[in-house]
């Protein structure tokens, strides 16, 4: 009977990354999907990353996994959000030339050693005594393993709907997986009923380009990736996407069809992702806006297909027709798939250790949207952490946890195995409490020590951010030793900027702290820092701009832990709280807890929601004490 120490059901996100991490490792592990020419395929939008989600990817690629690096080979946009803010939620993200993603995924993974690819479907798990020794095949063959990690992501009793059509499947061309599911339900794991949907995909020479207005990628892109440094970057063309808006007609066909729509008539009893809202719900939910924005995003470079995003729908096909016909631009657009829903299975992640695997059986792990989580980013995240702890098992080697301070993953999967989600779950930078600490740039400075030590990152990519840091080290070090004098020549460079004089010698670090310099100035007033990188200079101004921020946010929320017992005042407003998610407020508004303590227990109310609140308090209590002086 064949073995495999570690099995990966499912070929998505998660499962990529999963079967990746176990086999880097040494583990002989088996991946087996449905379709082995839908690994790695981009089942929505062909977009990575985004606000907080690129740091996801960041962080993936640190830990020594796929998705930074298949991006930076297949990305045809690339975009960094929020540039002009804090370093704390700069994203990065790019648009993905879908085809080529999945062909380059499926490559790196066929040449993976200790990974095997199975076409096959699970029918069920074979335990003994609540520990897994197998799994059983459609055809009845069984496979002995140490671990499973099950990936399934919508496919568990996935259906899909449109209008009132209904289809078995987890995506158009892909089947559903039915005996698992059942399966998970005789174990005992509690099963939830989730959905998510896709909006049309339209042929591009049928839309009326001319007015629409475009949005050009950087002009200096980012690459996701820290270890690879010898590819030419951009690898491929890079393209622009366009964006339009619907409009008071559009909106009046979809009120006029919504109980067309099975997500208003019953049909679908799924609940789906609230920031990521159908335009069903956009329209009902915000009825006093006249426009949403929409944008048209090519999935690729030699295919037809535009992705619309911002009308995720599951109207009827003559619904979807006439509405998006009403649409500038869209007028003549031709249908090359119609939107629609899926509505799958999940389990409740609340049942899964840290580790992601179960907490009631041995040597089963989960990962991805079959946890309730929305999202390639996120799927991918929990793959790797999976994958990496399965095969640590296998070996009988003690298990790898992140923690809330170590990145968003830790985040991630702390807020799903303690708090659960009542919704699809996203990664928001609110969510991170640590999050001035949790920047994209600073990844690899967090996780590549933790991968090399456990064997995931290889010896050539810890070296070359070994490189890195020595080269850190060298610019801070001649940062704090290089200084400038108050002489007439130095004070005229400043005057000419409109920068305030220097009375006293200061280093280049100290002048660099101010928010008015940055490294490039330094440079013009003489610092010789010309040849430090991009990405150097980047990281030196941050940590030296936001050191005392850094230190504060540690106090502030070390001051949390000891405030259990703050008295929350009867009637406080907690719409007034800035930094909070509506989610949040409303969880305080049904709860009314009296102490701080009560409030950080609350389902769903995160340590960053709790800080808040405790400096709105602190601040009131203030303002109240300096009207009675």
């Amino acid at each position: 009977m064949e073995h495999f120490d570690v099995i990966v059901i499912g070929g998505g996100h998660a499962g990529t990354e999963a079967a990746h991490a176990s086999a880097r490792m040494g583990t002989k592990t088996a991946l087996i999907t449905l379709d082995q020419t839908r690994i790695g395929f981009l089942s929505c939008n062909p977009a990575v990353g985004g606000l907080a989600k690129g740091q996801l990817v960041k962080e993936i690629d640190a830990l020594g996994g796929l998705m930074g690096i298949n991006t930076d080979k297949t990305g045809i946009q690339f975009k960094r959000l929020n540039a002009s803010k804090g370093p704390a939620v700069r994203s990065s993200r790019a648009q993905c030339d879908k085809k080529r993603y999945a062909q380059e995924m499926q490559k790196t993974l066929k040449i993976t050693e200790n990974l095997t690819i199975l076409e096959n479907e699970i029918s069920g798990l074979v335990l003994e005594k609540s520990k897994i020794t197998g799994v059983t095949l459609k055809d009845g063959t069984k496979i002995n393993t140490y671990c499973v990690i099950i990936t399934s992501g919508t496919f568990l009793q996935a259906i899909m709907h449109m209008g009132e059509e209904k289809t078995e499947g987890g995506r158009v061309g892909d089947r559903s997986s039915k005996d698992l599911s059942a399966d998970l339900k005789n174990l005992g794991f509690k099963l939830r009923r989730l959905k998510t949907g896709t909006p049309p995909r339209l042929d591009k020479d049928s839309i009326d380009w001319a007015g629409l207005e475009s949005q050009t990628g950087d002009i200096k892109p980012i690459p996701f990736s820290f270890y690879i440094k010898s590819l030419p970057f951009p690898v491929l063309s890079q393209v622009s996407c366009f964006i339009t808006h619907t409009n008071e007609k559009a909106h009046e066909i979809i009120v006029k069809n919504l109980l067309r729509s099975p997500m208003y008539s019953g049909q679908i009893t799924g609940i789906g992702p609230r920031y990521c809202p159908s335009i069903e719900d956009k329209v009902k939910r915000f009825s006093d806006k006249r426009s949403h924005q929409l944008f048209l995003e090519p999935e690729g470079l030699d295919v037809p297909e535009i992705y619309v995003n911002g009308i995720s729908t599951s109207l009827p096909r003559d619904v979807q027709d006439e509405f998006v016909h009403n649409i500038k631009g869209l007028e003549r657009a031709r249908f090359l798939k119609y939107g629609y829903a899926v509505e799958y299975d999940a389990v409740d992640s609340r049942q899964l250790k840290r580790t992601l695997e179960s907490k009631d059986i041995e040597g089963l792990f989960f990962a991805g949207q079959v946890n309730g989580t929305s999202g390639y980013e996120e799927a991918g995240a929990q793959g790797i952490i999976a994958g990496i702890n399965a095969s640590l098992k296998a070996s009988s080697l003690d298990p790898f946890v992140l923690e809330r301070n170590d990145g968003y993953i830790g985040v991630l999967i702390d807020d799903l195995t303690l708090i659960g989600s009542d919704e699809p779950y996203r990664m928001f930078t609110s969510r991170a409490e640590y999050r001035l600490l949790l920047r994209e740039d600073n990844a690899d400075q967090r996780l590549s020590e933790k991968a090399w030590k456990i064997k995931i990152l290889n010896d050539d990519k810890f070296a070359i951010f070994n490189r890195k840091m020595d080269e850190l080290a060298k610019w801070k070090k001649s940062a704090a030793e290089s200084f400038f004098y108050p002489t007439d020549e130095t004070n005229q460079k400043l005057a000419l900027r409109n920068l305030t004089a220097i009375k006293d010698r200061v280093s280049a670090s100290v002048m660099l702290k101010r928010p008015d310099i940055d490294w490039n100035i330094l440079t013009e007033l003489g610092f010789d820092g010309s040849q430090a990188s991009d990405e150097i200079k980047e990281q030196i101004e941050i940590e030296l701009k936001y050191e005392g921020y850094i230190h504060r946010d540690l106090q502030m929320l070390e001051g949390v832990r000891k405030s259990e017992r703050t008295e929350i005042p009867n009637g406080l407003k907690f719409e007034d709280i800035p930094g909070i998610s509506n989610e949040i407020r409303l969880k305080l508004n049904q709860t009314r807890p009296e102490t701080l303590g009560q409030a950080s227990r609350i389902s769903g109310v995160t340590p960053a929601a709790v800080a808040n609140l405790m400096i709105y308090i602190r601040n009131q209590k203030e303002i109240s004490g300096s009207r009675h002086l």
